[in-house]
């Protein structure tokens, strides 16, 4: 993932989380309560504090608005801060409330009890424009703006307004993390990010499998215009549902969760900060979707270092099953994850109608060029305007299927243009491969890879073999 040298403004709820560490041996005399015998404690950041943490652990520069109290844990915040690098805050004190803490009695690494420090006083006058001026100051030469709504009180209509107001004379994408019913009140935003309860209560409709979560995201991104929705569902991975109709899922990896505090500000601090580094919401929603993995497999609020983010995307990458047919968002998303693990991607097409060793041997001399080889299929429609009414013999079905079980093939995907130019210009791989029968003048996209800074090889290609002289043996003999 491309890290942005551009800040990402987080603006919202924050708090201070505090963990106490301990064993349960007994049940107190006093009352039927167990007994926590403590061993430790830590603090941390909280709320949009852990998500300004997550994008500075991945090495982006966060700033960071929010609200803290004058007091002792409004103080130790600032230090966290401070100690964790890379985030610039721009806190507001107040004189009305204290800062925000949430501590948590865990034994066995299984929370015993919570205990919560907030007032629910509403936002003051002087607050809201102390909280309106720090944003305002804070969004010049932001990559992104993150709305991490709690439901504390930071986030209020004119604080939300003038956030939005910014990032749209900043021309910047806006990430929100929602709380509330109504997502009118984000009007507007890049992509929103609510879990399936939240989905569910703003949408007024059931979120039973994807079809019921497909429906209720397309009705509050009308609601709250927006440009997408990214439903995450725990153990079920996620989905993004875009206004332009597209839909993209991604499965969560089975594992040993511990602990799924803080797992959404890790979501949308990777989303925001892997799209504004150049990747589009598909692919930065597969890198999300791995930090969380990680997240959730540790105690407490936490957050992914990048050497462990690239780990959990390579692994994911060992457990995909043979290669099936994928759209082209998908394609996108291995490709640039084949790119961050600094592997070299390598692209070749064709109408492949009847599989024989000419195509293997491309093939397995195209793959021997790089790391991970594309394979770019024609569809029966653009094979039919290619070779005539009476091909392809196979589908593109079987065609995927039967070049799917080819070890050298990584990745398929169709085109239902003459040419793959568009795909090559998409995916831009390092390295074009076709036959030895053309020029390298003569390759489509051939100039378009070359001036990316890949190469285009051409492949000596078995004499005598080709679908065209089959299909003719064929009939002949018949």
């Amino acid at each position: 993932m491309q890290v942005p040298s551009a800040a990402i403004l987080c603006v919202g709820d924050v708090m201070l989380d505090r963990y106490h560490y301990g064993e349960v041996e007994r049940i107190s005399p006093e009352a039927p309560v167990p007994v926590l015998r403590l061993r430790s404690t830590r603090t941390m950041l909280g709320g949009a504090g852990n998500v300004a943490h997550n994008i500075a652990a991945l090495g982006g520069r966060a700033r960071l608005v929010g609200l803290i109290g004058d007091d002792e844990t409004g103080r130790l915040f600032a230090e966290r801060i401070a100690a964790s690098g890379g985030i610039e805050p721009a806190l507001v004190t107040s004189r009305h409330r204290p800062t925000i803490c949430k501590t948590r009695f865990l034994a066995a690494q299984q929370q015993v009890v919570r205990a919560d420090e907030e007032s629910a006083l509403a936002l003051q006058p002087e607050e809201e424009a102390a909280l309106i001026a720090a944003l305002r100051m804070a969004i010049g030469g932001a990559a992104a703006l993150i709305l991490s709504d709690y439901g504390k009180g930071v986030l209020s209509p004119a604080v939300i307004g003038a956030a939005m107001a910014g990032a749209r004379d900043a021309g910047i994408p806006v990430f929100v993390d929602p709380k509330t019913e109504d997502f009118r009140r984000y009007r507007g935003a890049t992509c929103i990010t609510p879990n399936l309860k939240e989905l569910a209560a703003a949408a007024r409709l059931p979120v039973v499998g994807e079809a019921g979560i497909i429906a209720a995201a397309r009705a509050v991104m009308a609601h709250a215009e927006a440009k997408a929705i990214l439903a995450t569902r725990s153990a079920q991975g996620m989905i993004l549902v875009e206004a332009d109709g597209a839909v993209h899922s991604v499965p969560a990896r089975a594992r040993e969760v511990f602990d799924v505090s803080g797992a959404g500000d890790t979501v949308i601090a990777t989303l925001a900060l892997a799209h504004a580094g150049g990747l589009s919401l598909p692919q930065a929603m597969h890198i999300a979707n791995a930090a969380a993995g990680v997240v959730v497999s540790k105690v407490g609020t936490a957050t992914v270092e990048p050497a462990e983010l690239a780990r959990e995307l390579a692994e994911t990458d060992q457990d995909e099953p043979p290669p099936a047919l994928r759209s082209l968002a998908e394609t996108e998303v291995a490709v640039a994850r084949w790119k961050r693990q600094g592997l070299s991607v390598g692209f070749t097409n064709g109408c492949f109608d009847i599989l024989h060793a000419g195509h293997v041997a491309l093939l397995a001399a195209a793959r021997a060029q790089c790391d991970r080889l594309v394979v770019a299929l024609n569809t029966d429609a653009s094979v039919a305007r290619l070779k005539g009414p009476a091909r392809p013999i196979n589908g593109l079905a079987d065609r995927s299927a039967v070049l799917g079980a080819i070890r050298h093939v990584d990745c398929l995907v169709a085109f239902d243009e003459d040419t793959p130019l568009d795909l090559i210009r998409r995916l831009l791989p390092d390295v074009l491969v076709k036959g030895a029968d053309y020029s390298i003048d003569e390759v489509v996209g051939a100039d378009v890879v070359q001036q990316a800074g890949g190469r285009v090889f051409l492949c000596e290609l078995l004499a005598e073999r080709s679908t065209t002289r089959l299909v003719e043996r064929i009939t002949s003999r018949a």
